[in-house]
């Protein structure tokens, strides 16, 4: 009955029990927490937001995360990838976001959003007679350039996050290390429930080792109330040419890296390639999702890389569990208080947790680039869609004379540019007859 109950959370489909389930779902929740309203405090302090303001942005921004991400578990239609996949607010958007609000506020960027997610939910019903061009090697490269470029973030919360006085302290580095070997025990040296939970228990011991160190404050948890349903169009919204091309161009971006993701999840959790059916699901979810949440005054929503590097790491691919993360969600959204104590986390807590997550997604991405032949053509395409990738991110000066716009695009992205370069240099490069011989036999075996 044991090895029964152990198999389910190693199937979509498994229902285990919910003492099983919930700690695997909350350590989703748990991972993703803060990058889920990092984006929503940034653009609030940018535009002066008052308190009040800015807590009903983090409030709604939970609710439509844990909404969109249980769609994702359990579709509606063809809205849905049939996936455990977790939905936040992206930080892929909010270079333009900012750039946008500071010419026509949050209701500028809101109805560009409005507009980007139709634009998307389109793209995603089409998706099928396009994959063509997003063959394994395209989405390892885009879901290898999404983990590197987050490791430097997740360093960056190890050391206390960015604009910490104490950023890079002994007292951080050792919080952050805590958590990170606390993840390594319990993963490499226990087996069951604790094992799978590694991410959850290392947080959990986090938190708790950073209270007698005045790493946390509870005072805003006394202030935040009971219970409060978000009401929706609170900040209006507003249309303009400009502002809806510029993110336009970045949701093409976002479809491919929601398609890397969810290529991960079923690369790194079940060893096998996502089908049309999960892919096409996936992206009309995320156009869903960022309509939706563009209503209720929050930033576009994709899938959190977060999530994939969890299941890359455990295997553990079980729909309900993440669905009861989901559920967490929504109760957050609907329950301030609750997302106040999550809130109080320290950086360098998630910190020691998301450079082992976010190194995972690395690793995915490995894997799916070389499931081809990594040579020739295909290794010219890798190196050069990094090159460029990754040089513009870590000399972004380099890109101080191109447009405006083309600025408000790349700023800071290296996984757009390096997702553009390889698709480019992956429709004009001639094929070699290798890869047209392994790319066809995946693309008929995605379609069976």
């Amino acid at each position: 009955m044991k090895e029964d109950k152990k198999e389910l959370i190693y199937s979509f489909d498994g229902v285990p029990p919910l003492g099983t389930a919930i700690p695997l779902g909350l350590q989703h929740v748990l991972a993703m927490f803060v990058g889920n309203v990092t984006p929503i405090i940034i653009i609030s302090n940018a535009l002066k937001l008052p308190v009040e303001q800015k807590a009903f942005l983090i409030q709604c921004a939970m609710l439509v995360a844990g909404i969109v991400s249980l769609i994702q578990c359990y579709p509606i239609g063809p809205v849905g990838a049939r996936l455990p996949i977790i939905m936040g607010t992206s930080f892929g958007f909010l270079p333009s976001c900012l750039a946008i609000s500071a010419k026509y506020g949050l209701p500028g960027v809101l109805g560009a959003a409005l507009i980007g997610g139709i634009f998307q939910i389109i793209v995603g019903f089409f998706l099928k007679h396009i994959r063509k061009y997003f063959p394994p090697l395209i989405t390892g490269i885009v879901l290898l350039s999404i983990g590197l470029s987050l490791v430097g973030t997740g360093m960056k919360y190890f050391a206390g996050g960015v604009g910490a006085k104490d950023f890079g302290s002994l007292q951080n580095l050792m919080l952050g290390s805590i958590v990170l070997i606390t993840v390594l025990t319990f993963k490499q040296f226990t087996k069951g429930i604790t094992s799978m939970s590694a991410v959850l228990i290392a947080l959990v011991v986090g938190y708790f080792v950073a209270i007698p160190m005045g790493k946390i404050n509870f005072a805003s948890v006394a202030s935040a109330s009971w219970f409060s349903f978000p009401m929706p169009l609170k900040f209006g919204i507003e249309f303009h040419l400009d502002a809806i091309i510029s993110m336009l161009i970045m949701f093409v971006i976002s479809t491919v890296e929601t398609v890397g993701n969810t290529c991960g999840i079923t690369s790194g959790g079940a060893g096998r390639q996502a089908t049309d059916r999960e892919v096409s699901g996936a992206v009309i979810a995320d156009g869903l999702g960022t309509a939706f949440a563009s209503l209720f005054g929050v930033l576009p929503n994709t899938s959190f890389g977060q999530n994939v590097g969890i299941i890359t790491m455990t295997k553990i691919v079980n729909r309900f569990a993440v669905a009861t993360g989901a559920m967490f969600l929504i109760i957050t959204g609907l329950f301030p208080k609750v997302g106040a104590i999550i809130a109080l986390m320290p950086p360098s807590v998630l910190g020691g947790a998301a450079v082992v997550m976010f190194s995972m997604m690395v690793v995915s991405g490995i894997n799916q680039v070389t499931e081809t032949p990594l040579k020739g053509r295909n290794a010219m395409i890798l190196a050069v869609s990094l090159g460029l990738g990754v040089g513009f991110s870590m000399v972004p000066e380099a890109s101080k004379n191109f447009p405006h716009l083309i600025k408000m695009i790349f700023e800071g992205s290296g996984v757009a540019i390096a997702t553009i370069v390889a698709i480019f240099l992956n429709i004009v490069l001639p094929a070699d007859e290798e890869d047209k011989k392994v790319v066809a036999d995946k693309l008929e075996e995605l379609s069976a």
